[in-house]
């Protein structure tokens, strides 16, 4: 088989099976419905692709924002490989797409150009299928589809669903509706006991998935959108849209980040040059850090817990502290400083950081790298490039979300 032709193949292929993934995963997002798991057909895979197919075009026109940009500049690059995850519940069935760069680059105007595009051309897309998402808004009426059991409180929903006594009673019938006939009758029949709320809680509680709006969104929320029909945090998952154009957004905040070969650390090498970006990228990185594990582990967690757990996390901050390419001396004490903020400042100040972001912070440590490679021409930018790079940061600044899902 001839090697351009395998190549193509290998794309496309990838690129069918992430649709795939995507579709399947955007179904369990509207309806609860999982291929595998549930019933699942063809007007269920239909319904995905109300998530799929804006998410996978702007993931896709950012790659080619990239892939572009790379051949203007003569560079050899790949077309994008897309990443599929499967399809598993709260799986987003993707982590989205690359393209590989197959030389080395020698100066930070191409470093820059490479970089930004990506992000802006995504973005671009991400704005125009949010304003249609937000202006195109169903009725209520959809939202009752997918959650009968708030029809009865109408638009005042949000005031009752999502209280603790509406929570239990919707668990505790989830937790009947799982026990076989026979049993329900001997249980009526008093042949046996009925179930304790402990026990039904036990084995039915599942947690309530929220969503953290970037302010773009909320923006939008204010002025595109009729605002009596602008779902809740915790039921943005169910409008396919919306909950694209969420992630699109939440994945560019990713890529802007100034570290490494991220977009973003590709836009602030080229905006200050190898050494300013080395500092920048360590101080941020840390931050990063900081944010994500404060109050991770805590005084209050038990003397059993932390007996074993302080150890462990301490072990994974020295993993991936060691991006920083410091002694395995700094390292550890740069662990132990982060861990002991971690610990400490909760008990004086309630402040909490996002988890979540722990294993990102892994992967940019330990396979993303911290640090830009330098460049042969370090030339300064021209003034309308650093324009595009203060845009880049107002871009990343109204699209990220501190804690963008929560499990409440």
């Amino acid at each position: 088989m001839d090697d351009k032709l395998k190549k193509y193949l290998i794309h496309s292929g990838l690129f069918i099976i992430t649709f795939f993934t995507a579709t399947v995963a955007g179904t369990w997002w509207i309806n609860g419905k999982i291929l595998f798991f549930t019933d699942y057909n063809w007007k269920d895979f239909e319904l995905g692709m109300a998530y799929s197919i804006p998410f996978l075009l702007i993931l896709t026109v950012h790659e080619f924002g990239h892939y572009f940009t790379a051949k203007y500049h003569k560079v050899k690059t790949t077309l994008p490989f897309y990443i599929p995850i499967p399809p598993f519940p709260m799986s987003i069935g993707t982590m989205g797409a690359i393209i590989r760069i197959k030389e080395h680059i020698k100066s930070t105007k191409v470093h820059f150009d490479i970089g930004i595009s990506g992000p802006i051309a995504g973005f671009v897309i991400a704005v125009g299928a949010l304003i249609y998402g937000y202006s195109t808004l169903p009725e209520l009426d959809y939202l009752f589809e997918i959650h009968p059991e708030y029809e009865q409180f109408g638009e005042n929903y949000e005031d009752h669903v999502y209280t603790w006594e509406f929570q239990e009673k919707m668990m505790y019938q989830a937790y009947l509706d799982t026990r076989t006939q026979d049993s329900l009758n001997a249980v009526n029949d008093g042949k046996i006991d009925g179930w304790s709320f402990p026990e039904f809680q036990k084995q039915s509680e599942i947690p309530n998935i929220s969503v953290s709006k970037p302010l773009l969104m909320l923006f939008m929320e204010s002025f595109v959108s009729d605002q009596k029909l602008v779902p809740n945090s915790r039921e943005m998952m169910h409008y396919p849209i919306l909950m694209a154009g969420f992630l699109a957004l939440l994945v560019t905040a990713l890529n802007l980040l100034p570290i490494g070969q991220l977009d973003g650390g590709h836009v602030l090498y080229g905006m200050v040059g190898f050494h300013w970006h080395k500092r920048i990228a360590t101080w941020f990185f840390l931050g990063f850090l900081l944010y994500a594990g404060m109050g991770y582990l805590t005084p209050y967690d038990g003397i059993d817990n932390l007996m074993w757990n302080v150890p462990i996390y301490i072990g994974f901050l020295y993993i991936t502290l060691r991006g920083l390419k410091k002694t395995q001396q700094e390292t550890l004490m740069y662990a132990l400083i982060l861990f002991s903020i971690q610990f400490v400042v909760p008990m004086f100040i309630p402040i909490k950081g996002y988890s979540g972001w722990l294993f990102f912070g892994l992967i940019l440590g330990r396979f993303i790298g911290i640090y830009h490679p330098p460049s042969v021409d370090e030339r300064a930018l021209s003034p309308e490039r650093k324009l595009l790079g203060w845009l880049a940061l107002i871009i990343f600044i109204i699209s990220v979300s501190p804690a963008p899902i929560i499990f409440e």
